[in-house]
This record gives C-alpha cells, structure tokens and sequence, in this order.
C-alpha cells in the first residue's frame, strides 16, 4: 500500500504553516509522517516557513529537470514540492504539505491516495491575522478575504479543520486527523 499525500490549503493568514510546524514537531519520532520543504522564489529570510531558497532562473531550470512533483505560481511567487515525495510515498510514508488549491486536481489525477484538509479561518479573524502580518495594504487584504470566501475546495476527499482558537487547539486537531485518516 503507498502511502497518503495530505494537502493542507487554506487562505493566506488560515495559520497552515504554523499548524504544519507543530503537526511536524509533534509527530518528529513518527517515521511515517514527512513534511517536506517546499522550494519558493523568495529570500529564505523572508519569513514564515522554512524553505529551499531560488531565484526564478533556478527555479525554472529545476522545473525543466523534473525537480518537482507539483509547482505552482501565486502571489508573484513560484512554488515547487519535490520529486522526492514520489519515492516517500511509494515506501508507504504519509506526506504533509502546503499547497495551493490550483495544484488539486492535478494532484488528485497523478498520487493514488490524496487527503486533502482544508484549514478555515471566521472571515474577522483573518482580517485580523492578515492586518497583524503586516505585509500588505488594506486593498490587498480585502482582496485576499474575498478570494479566500469566493474558493472553497470540496470534495469528498476534503476534510475541514476550523482554526478559530488556540494554536495548540488547533495542531492537535491536526495531528488527529492526520492519524484517523481513511483516505
């Protein structure tokens, strides 16, 4: 049996890193769980998660050389998950990754077994997370919640996890579901 690919997706300010940081500390001494970086064209000390740095040069030359199980533009970014996953998965290794939603079907048409856990967020709180964040204008912020309450995935291989209250709330949730999953 190959191994499952959970997709976490969400609206910028949902929290899907900062749950994927604490699912990924809370499940270290699980073998079975991987949470790959991701490569993305911004500075590693730009912020957030921790990932593989590269200009957009690099990024399209690893494209061209089949770096990438999946890749993605968004937010004037590029966003790549590694062809390594193809091997973890096929050693029965559940993977764990941060994708945007456009990548889903293609995801749903390439991997056997796809779990895809949506991270929502009340409309006001992430108004407010986006606000805290601090790296966009109010124009943009209201573009964002409006996006992020116009697209919502579905499916029946779509679970929803509401995070609207602690983080540790909401990383065990996480952590719950990435164990009970029947997908």
């Amino acid at each position: 049996m190959a191994g499952t690919l959970f997709l976490v997706v969400g609206p910028s300010g949902a929290g899907k890193d900062t749950l994927l940081h604490g699912a990924s500390k809370a499940l270290a001494g699980d073998n079975r769980y991987v949470f790959p970086r991701r490569t993305i064209t911004r500075p590693a000390d730009a912020g957030g998660e921790e990932h593989d740095a590269v200009d957009v040069v690099g990024f399209e030359a690893a494209k061209r050389q089949g770096a990438f199980a999946l890749s993605w533009r968004a937010h004037d970014q590029a966003y790549g998950i590694p062809v390594a996953i193809n091997d973890l998965l096929a050693q029965d290794r559940h993977v764990v990754i941060n994708v945007s939603r456009t990548v889903l079907d293609e995801a749903r048409d390439r991997f056997d077994r796809v779990g895809i856990i949506r991270i929502d967020v009340p409309r006001e709180a992430l108004a407010s997370r986006l606000a805290q964040r601090g790296r966009e204008d109010q124009a943009a912020i209201t573009g964002r919640l409006e996006r992020a309450h116009a697209h919502r995935v579905s499916g029946d291989d779509v679970t929803v996890l509401v995070n609207d209250g602690t983080v540790e709330d909401a990383v065990q949730r996480l952590v719950s579901l990435l164990r009970d999953a029947e997908w």
